[in-house]
Parts: C-alpha cells; sequence; structure tokens
C-alpha cells in the first residue's frame, strides 16, 4: 500500500479576512457568524484527491495580527505553498498581501501561492477585485471564494494541494 504523502500549507493575510473560517468551513463543513481571533498558530490535517493522486495537506491557520509576526515566522518552515487570503469587502486587505508575500518568501523562499478572494457573498458584483492580477503576477491561481456559504472552498484547498504538490515535484525534478 502506498502512503499518502504529507504536505503542509499555511493560509495567511490580515486579520478579520476569514481564514479560520474558511479551514473551519473546509474541515467541519460549517460556518460560525462570529469567531475568536486565532491566538499564534491553529492547525488541521485533512486529505485532497487531487488528478496526481491523494495528498494529506497539513494546514498551519496563521494569526493576521502583526503582534503575532515572530510567532508565525517559526511556523512558515517547512511550508510547501500558502494561500494569501484576503476580504473581497476590504480592498486593503488586498494591498496588504504583498507585506505577506515578502514575509514568508523571506523564510520560505519560492513558496507556492494561491490568492484568494474571501467573502464573495459580501462583494458587490462589478466592484474593482484585484485579486485576479495578483494571482498573475505570483503565477499562481486566484479562487474567489465564501466561508459562510462554502462557495469555492473545496476548490481552494484543491488548489492549494496542487501547488504544493507541485512544489515537491518541481524540487525532485
Amino acid at each position: 500500500m502506498t502512503q499518502i504523502p504529507l504536505l503542509k500549507v499555511v493560509i495567511i493575510g490580515d486579520g478579520n479576512v476569514g481564514k479560520t473560517s474558511l479551514v473551519r468551513r473546509y474541515y467541519e463543513g460549517k460556518f460560525e457568524q462570529s469567531r475568536i481571533m486565532t491566538i499564534g498558530v491553529d492547525f488541521q490535517t485533512r486529505q485532497v484527491d487531487l488528478p496526481e493522486g491523494p495528498v494529506k495537506l497539513s494546514i498551519w491557520d496563521m494569526a493576521g495580527q502583526d503582534r503575532f509576526q515572530t510567532i508565525r515566522e517559526t511556523f512558515y518552515r517547512g511550508s510547501l505553498a500558502a494561500a494569501l487570503v484576503y476580504d473581497l469587502t476590504v480592498p486593503q486587505s488586498l494591498i496588504n498581501l504583498a507585506q505577506w508575500v515578502r514575509e514568508v518568501n523571506r523564510l520560505v523562499p519560492g513558496i507556492r501561492f494561491v490568492v484568494v478572494g474571501n467573502k464573495s457573498d459580501l462583494f458587490t458584483p462589478g466592484s474593482e477585485n484585484w485579486g485576479p492580477e495578483l494571482a498573475r503576477r505570483l503565477n499562481s491561481a486566484y479562487v474567489q471564494t465564501s466561508a459562510a456559504s462554502g462557495e469555492g472552498v473545496p476548490a481552494l484547498f484543491e488548489a492549494l494541494g496542487l501547488a504544493a504538490w507541485q512544489a515537491v515535484h518541481r524540487k525532485h525534478d
């Protein structure tokens, strides 16, 4: 029997963009309207079925507040991919992703990214959304999600699993 590979991924972005809600929606299948902020880091493990075969994701949910930066840095090591999550209704959270990219790249050069526009259930269609452009610049996937409705959440973790899988196979090619 072949062992399923375990791939470490991180979920990063500003506080209150819905990182924990996305992980909980994926892991538990539910959404809680009010959440307590993540202190430091939390993690879950879940299998994702990719066209290349099943993988287990070790999903590390990082606190978004500045005061947790030194704690986060400890947990970036060994990560293969990062979900850059922003709130579609808060343009500044997208702008701030540049700092998140610098922070994680400093510790894990060459990490793969997935850009995630969250809270699509609250987003007004036709509003400016530069997330797909950022994804293009980072040569990464873009996924729009709603932790509240579940829209796009499986696609997010499939894209993250694929990015991590590609990172492993790029290193061994």
